[in-house]
């Protein structure tokens, strides 16, 4: 009978400490690394610095090539620049022309 009761005693006292312990343990790691948690966050921090980086590099894309495109409107065309980037592109030159090599890294447009 002392022996039960002593039992009872002990698991009365540490019964309640072990759970809220076990409870604090549960919530403190998913906070930490749940799907909601802080290294969860951080990594979408770092996805939506990524996303923006793509999205100034698409942004930068676009703007050349609509710079290019409208280089292509017929206000826009000269028929000698058009000529001379014909000719160039193709590698031929007249035989009263003056031909200035350009390197490889400069560029003609």
């Amino acid at each position: 009978m002392r022996f039960g009761r002593f039992v009872r005693h002990v698991v009365r006292a540490t019964l309640p400490p072990a759970l809220f312990i076990g409870l604090t343990a549960y919530f403190g790691w998913n906070v930490m690394r749940g799907e909601h948690g802080l290294h969860s966050y951080a990594a979408q921090l770092h996805l939506m610095d990524e996303a923006r980086s793509a999205q100034k590099d698409a942004q930068a894309e676009q703007d050349v090539w609509l710079r290019r495109v409208r280089g292509l409107k017929e206000g826009a065309l000269d028929l000698d620049l058009l000529d001379e980037r014909a000719r160039t592109m193709q590698n031929l030159a007249r035989q009263d022309e003056i031909v200035v090599p350009y390197a490889e890294h400069d560029h003609l447009y």
